[in-house]
C-alpha cells in the first residue's frame, strides 16, 4: 500500500469513528470532579479566542457540541466528551489562556488545573495546541509549550483561521511555527491548518487524534 492509500485509508477511518456517537460528558472544574481514566483522551488547548469551540465543532461535525462564544475566557473548566459506541476515546476541551482582563486569581487557578491535569493524567495521549494564523506562536503560547515540554505530554501545534489569511502568508506562518515546532522535545513535527468555516483541515485533523491514540 503506498503513502498516500494509507494517508486516505486513515483520513477514512476517523471520518467513520466521529459520524458515530458523540457526548458531552462532563465538566469538571477541579481535579476531583475528573472522569475515570478508563480511555484514551485527547486534549485541546489554546488563546482565548483562539476558536477551539469552533474547531471542536468541526471536528466532529456538530454545531453545538462545544460552546462557541464571542467573549474570550468563557471556558473555564475541562469540558470531556466521549467518542464512539464502544467507547473510543475522550476530546477534554480545556480553559483557554492568556486573556488578559480575567482576574488574576482566576488565571492561577486556570493555570494550576491545567498543570495537574496534564501532569497527572497517564491516559493523556496527545494534547493539540491551537494557533491562530494570523498571529502565529505568542509567548503565552510558549509557555504552554513549555509546560507541556517539562511534562513530557505529546502535544501537536494546530494552526486555526487558515482561511483568514492569504495562501501565501500561511505557508509562512507554518513554516516559521513548524521550525519552532522542532525546537520543542515533546512536540510533534508536523503542523495541521485548519478552517472551522471552510473545512480545511479538518479531514487530516480527525486522521490525526485517531492516529496518536496508538
Amino acid at each position: 500500500m503506498s503513502e498516500t492509500e494509507r494517508t486516505e485509508e486513515a483520513i477514512e477511518a476517523a471520518r467513520k469513528i466521529f459520524a458515530g456517537p458523540i457526548a458531552f460528558l462532563k465538566s469538571a472544574p477541579a481535579l476531583k470532579f475528573l472522569p475515570d481514566m478508563s480511555v484514551p483522551e485527547i486534549a485541546f488547548a489554546g488563546r482565548s479566542n483562539v476558536g477551539k469551540s469552533s474547531l471542536l465543532n468541526g471536528l466532529t461535525n456538530r454545531n453545538g457540541l462545544a460552546r462557541t462564544s464571542n467573549t474570550p475566557g468563557r471556558t473555564q473548566e475541562l469540558n470531556f466528551f466521549d467518542v464512539g459506541d464502544p467507547l473510543i476515546l475522550r476530546l477534554v476541551d480545556m480553559p483557554g489562556y492568556g486573556f488578559a482582563k480575567a482576574p488574576k486569581d482566576v488565571v492561577k487557578q486556570w493555570r494550576f488545573l491545567i498543570n495537574d491535569f496534564l501532569r497527572g493524567r497517564s491516559v493523556l495521549k496527545r494534547t493539540l495546541v491551537l494557533i491562530d494564523a494570523r498571529h502565529g506562536i505568542k509567548d503565552v503560547d510558549r509557555d504552554v509549550m513549555k509546560m507541556l515540554d517539562e511534562a513530557a505530554v505529546s502535544y501537536r501545534l494546530v494552526l486555526t483561521k487558515a482561511d483568514k489569511i492569504k495562501p501565501t502568508e500561511l505557508a509562512e506562518v507554518m513554516e516559521r511555527t513548524a521550525t519552532e515546532a522542532r525546537t520543542r522535545p515533546a512536540a510533534h513535527p508536523e503542523i495541521i491548518a485548519t478552517s472551522s468555516e471552510t473545512g480545511q483541515g479538518m479531514a487530516e485533523l480527525r486522521a490525526a487524534v485517531i492516529e496518536s491514540l496508538t
